[in-house]
């Protein structure tokens, strides 16, 4: 299918260029059409006209295929313009001569005036042209020189500086795509570190909630294999995925820890990217667990037709306070992640007061 597609777009490319030059070479035919119609022209002139055709034909793809790439581009300026002024003289006198080869001219220039050439055997009557006309015969190929050239480097140029700027933008795609996937090889290994940690708690307590632990984990690893794959999956897949966790998570808690899990909104509706939420999970967890006070953990998520909002609350354990870390590894993906998928929709706060650990994020969709 791609190679129907590149040799459709090589014919495609032919033909523009075709049509371009047909359309470039009949303009002065149709603005003069009347008095064309009333000048004979002489098979030399023809050939000079076909000759000039050809040249000019040249001297395009010349300067767009090898004068431009290999000088302009590289910034060898007066290398570029003097291919540019020897190109033009070739162009103004060389086509003239070659004519010559294929036509005899039915004029020559003697001490400076034109005179009929002897060798001539055409028709007399239609050699002899203005001298006005022959004067300006070079400043036109002149302009019509300079006039494709400029066209062909401003082609030239732009479609390289285009072809730059989506390199550029493929190569920063595939280093974001990179830097993602790696974010998304630490989540992993950081969040069944930490999980497994609570299952062995567990299974040393001997604990009759470890088979149901592990049956939860092993619902958590399903979903990690299976979504996280995708670039952005449906909000209920990742609020389940975080119930789950919240559940395997409360299987250890004591009656000292207040747990409170809520949702609303449009959340049948929405996508988000998979794991945004669970590092602020973890932390809550983290932080504001313990076995000797009372603390308490609230986790909300929000969905309306254009903004998703995560906001998680806990007190803050006074065992751990004074390890408190909010830049972990969990925490510095998670704000990682959020630039380079929400760049400028997103707003996270992080803060700590009266002993209370809060998390603010606004995803906008």
């Amino acid at each position: 299918m791609d190679i129907i597609l590149k040799e459709n777009k090589k014919i495609l490319n032919l033909l523009t260029h075709l049509v371009a030059w047909i359309c470039l070479f009949s303009v002065p035919y149709l603005v003069f059409f009347p008095r064309l119609r009333e000048f004979n022209m002489s098979d030399h002139m023809v050939a000079t006209i076909i000759i000039n055709y050809v040249f000019i034909i040249f001297f395009y793809y010349l300067n767009t295929q090898y004068l431009v790439p290999a000088l302009l581009i590289n910034r060898k300026w007066w290398l570029y313009i003097l291919s540019v002024v020897v190109s033009l003289n070739i162009y103004l006198f060389t086509p003239k001569q070659v004519a010559t080869i294929f036509a005899t001219p039915e004029y020559i220039e003697q001490n400076g005036n034109y005179i009929i050439n002897p060798s001539f055997k055409g028709d007399k009557k239609i050699t002899r042209t203005p001298r006005k006309s022959r004067r300006l015969a070079d400043p036109y190929n002149t302009v019509l020189f300079l006039l494709v050239l400029s066209f062909g480097t401003c082609i030239s140029v732009t479609q390289r500086w285009l072809s730059s700027e989506q390199t550029k933008k493929e190569t920063e795609n595939e280093k974001l795509n990179t830097e993602l996937s790696f974010l998304k090889s630490q989540i992993n290994p950081h969040f069944f570190f930490n999980t497994l940690n609570n299952i062995y708690s567990l299974a040393i307590a001997k604990s009759e909630q470890t088979a149901p632990a592990v049956m939860k984990l092993s619902s958590i690893m399903r979903y990690i294999l299976s979504e996280t794959e995708k670039d952005f999956v449906p909000l209920s897949n990742e609020i389940e995925f975080t119930k789950n966790y919240i559940e395997l998570q409360q299987m250890r808690l004591t009656d000292k820890v207040t747990l409170v899990f809520n949702t609303t909104g449009v959340i049948d509706e929405m996508q988000i990217a998979p794991l945004l939420f669970i590092p602020f999970v973890e932390n809550a967890f983290k932080y504001g667990v313990s076995t000797k006070e009372a603390t308490s953990i609230d986790i909300q998520i929000h969905a309306t037709q254009n903004q998703i909002v995560f906001e998680s609350k806990n007190t803050i354990a006074t065992n751990i306070s004074t390890h408190l870390d909010s830049t972990g590894i969990g925490i510095n993906n998670a704000k990682r992640r959020l630039a380079l998928l929400y760049p400028g929709k997103h707003q996270l706060n992080i803060s700590t007061q009266d002993n209370t650990y809060q998390v603010s994020l606004h995803i906008n969709c």
